[in-house]
């Protein structure tokens, strides 16, 4: 299926070739924006962007992303990367380097709703998504006359109370080591630590309501109920602790008596699919780092 606006794709392709995205996080001290950026100079590299922050100067952690462009990258990233080993290891960094060319692969997993999804693929066709979406798994067969037009794999893998283990190593059989991330576009199953620690800080959720308010069934039956005057979606990763993970980002909408539940649906819906299309983009993009159970989030 043809993707978007094909010119437009090619010139971002070109401008992304020679681009590197930097991570890093470590205890905060001085030197350590000099030290990064000396180094990326006497590679010959130019810092694009610059982001930064500090939890506390005095003792608390620093966090930064750095984009920068160097001719001939694809060649050079390992030599990069083993000699930047010993920058980090003068600071005690937790980093990571990627490149802009190499697209992060993200499958989805979906059940019957289809509103998170088809943004996802929405984002994708347009070229506005920077990913491959490499596969759909769903427990159910209902999207997948949805999906195949798109040209992308779908993987029909029923769970029961009886067959969920199976199921999930049949998911994992399916997803492997495959792709950078899972994408749970409004995937009603609870996945287990193994299947958690196998995608740890991997795996996006989106959820209803801010957290943890509303749990459990007919969430939008609870709020109607209790006069909520605005209703909101999280997207967020997902840790053993259900629906406790680090918070990605967040939207709300105001609500009045006028809304019924329906209406709470439907306008539901809306902010679940903004909110969970840019959490997507940003882990994508490497704009996140996860520190404990928040995350510094560079948008």
């Amino acid at each position: 299926m043809e993707r978007g606006n094909t010119s437009s794709l090619t010139r971002r392709e070109s401008e992304w070739a020679n681009r590197a995205r930097m991570l890093i996080s470590c205890p905060d001290q001085p030197g350590i924006v000099a030290a990064v950026s000396q180094f990326l100079f006497e590679y010959g590299a130019n810092i694009v962007q610059s982001d930064q922050y500090t939890m506390d100067p005095e003792g608390g952690m620093f966090f930064i992303r750095i984009e920068f462009d160097l001719e001939q990258l694809e060649t050079r990233v390992e030599q990069l990367k083993e000699a930047f080993s010993a920058v980090a290891d003068k600071f005690s960094m937790d980093w990571s380097l990627s490149l802009a060319s190499q697209k992060k692969r993200i499958a989805i997993f979906v059940s019957k709703e289809d509103h998170a999804l088809l943004e996802l693929l929405w984002h994708w066709r347009a070229g506005d998504l920077n990913a491959d979406i490499a596969m759909v798994i769903s427990n159910h067969p209902d999207m997948q006359s949805l999906v195949e037009p798109f040209g992308i794999p779908y993987y029909h893998i029923p769970v029961t109370a009886d067959t969920k283990a199976e199921a999930e190593r049949r998911q994992l059989e399916v997803v492997g080591d495959n792709v950078d991330a899972i994408v749970l576009a409004r995937y009603m199953q609870i996945v287990s630590p193994s299947f958690i620690k196998h995608y740890a800080n991997r795996i996006i959720n989106i959820h209803h309501s801010f957290l943890p308010a509303f749990v459990g069934g007919k969430p939008y039956a609870q709020a109607h109920n209790r006069g909520v005057k605005i209703i909101g979606a999280t997207a967020h990763y997902v840790t053993e602790e259900l629906d406790g993970g680090p918070i990605i980002e967040q939207d709300v909408q105001r609500v009045s008596h006028r809304d019924n539940v329906e209406d709470l649906k439907r306008i539901g819906r809306h902010i679940e699919r903004i909110v969970l299309a840019r959490a997507v983009a940003w882990h994508v993009e490497d704009r996140i780092i996860v520190h404990n159970n928040k995350t510094v989030v560079f948008n």
